[in-house]
């Protein structure tokens, strides 16, 4: 007998089935099991179906007029943060531009200076515009510009602003949704120095490093000074806190006439000067040169990367989708996408800042990279 509809009635299984189910939602359960091939009871595939990150682009120009009114509308008496924190439209609302890392760009007013604070999250800032960015980590007062990277590593006391007449703005990268799924979250503002034998709460902290301290200490590749302690921190992050820009430059432009990779151009990693691992166990940054009119072969990585052109314009094919890109965007590239980056202007150079999970994945033994050649053919990178 059939119904109405022409489908068969239900049968007795079918009715327990269902009210298993409601009960198993009820009681926040879920069965492991297929009892059939369609989608709805395709366990296998009904686990996997958890949010994921998606290849997102945010172009400065819609950011921009933002950061300016926030600027204008969130005063530092209203709040002592004032970031735009860029969200995966795969993720939302979770706060996470990938996975595990979160892109924030802030604009600091001129002379503005936020009290200190330490967090179990890593973080990094990235200069773009503005010479007189500032960030005071663990008493090295560091005054960046545009392309620096300033690290402030897990539990390090840190303040950020400006310190010049014109508005600054930086991008932060920081390992946050990694460190929330782990429960491991925390933030401290009770930043105190010792006076006269007395605690004292403090706005700013006392310099205990030269401003020039990572440079001179770390400066020159190859070469650690024996006489000094390089345990800053809670000694689980790169002692060196700022990487300038202009080593970095030099050394892009020292490389590229060499061949390069044909899937990731002239790429510098930047490292721990001591032990040569990543800055941070969570998170590796890289500068990827490309060239004039250079077009690299398409990759894939389990690792997840948030990319940052700093200079040039160009696009990235993200699993057939063209992404077009210039200066200052921000483009989310989740893990387990095919993507190929390529410089479409004939005359200058497109450098890009990259920030990656991948010390997280190969922690894990869960990192991966395939390319694939001239001829289409995959073949396993790392």
């Amino acid at each position: 007998m059939s119904a109405a509809d022409g489908t068969a009635p239900p049968t007795n299984r079918d009715q327990a089935l269902a009210e298993m189910y409601r009960q198993m939602d009820q009681l926040s359960l879920f069965g492991f099991w297929a009892v059939n091939t369609e989608k709805s009871h395709d366990e296998v595939e009904r686990l996997k179906d958890a949010r994921r990150a998606i290849p997102h682009l945010w172009k400065y120009a819609d950011m921009e007029p933002i950061l300016h009114a926030s600027a204008e509308l969130i005063t530092m008496e209203n709040s002592e943060r004032r970031s735009l924190i860029l969200v995966n439209p795969g993720l939302a609302p979770s706060r996470a531009t990938v996975s595990t890392l979160y892109a924030a760009y802030r604009l600091n007013d001129p002379n503005e200076i936020m009290p200190p604070h330490r967090h179990s999250p890593n973080a990094v800032r990235f200069g773009l515009t503005g010479k007189q960015n500032f960030t005071g980590v663990e008493g090295e007062n560091i005054t960046f510009g545009p392309g620096d990277l300033v690290l402030t590593p897990h539990d390090t006391w840190h303040n950020h602003g400006n310190q010049g007449d014109e508005p600054a703005v930086n991008v932060s990268i920081l390992d946050l949704p990694l460190v929330e799924t782990l429960n491991a979250t925390y933030f401290e503002h009770d930043y105190t120095e010792v006076v006269d034998g007395q605690r004292v709460r403090r706005k700013l902290q006392s310099d205990r490093f030269p401003s020039d301290y990572s440079a001179a200490v770390y400066g020159v590749g190859g070469l650690k000074p024996r006489f000094l302690s390089h345990q800053r921190g809670t000694g689980n992050a790169s002692p060196m806190y700022v990487y300038r820009w202009e080593a970095t430059l030099r050394a892009l432009d020292r490389l590229r006439h060499y061949d390069g990779s044909a899937h990731e151009g002239i790429t510098l990693e930047y490292i721990d000067p001591v032990s040569g691992a990543s800055p941070y166990r969570t998170t590796a940054f890289f500068a990827e040169l490309l060239r004039p009119g250079e077009k690299l072969l398409p990759v894939k990585q389990s690792a997840s990367q948030i990319v940052v052109p700093f200079a040039g314009k160009g696009y990235t094919i993200v699993d057939g989708k063209r992404i077009d890109w210039t200066q200052f965007d921000c483009l989310a590239l989740p893990g387990a996408s095919w993507y190929e980056h390529v410089n479409t202007d004939p005359d200058n150079d497109a450098i890009l800042f990259v920030s990656s999970d991948e010390p997280t994945l190969k922690a894990l033994g869960f990192y991966r990279k395939h390319g694939k050649t001239v001829d289409g053919e995959i073949v396993r990178l790392d």
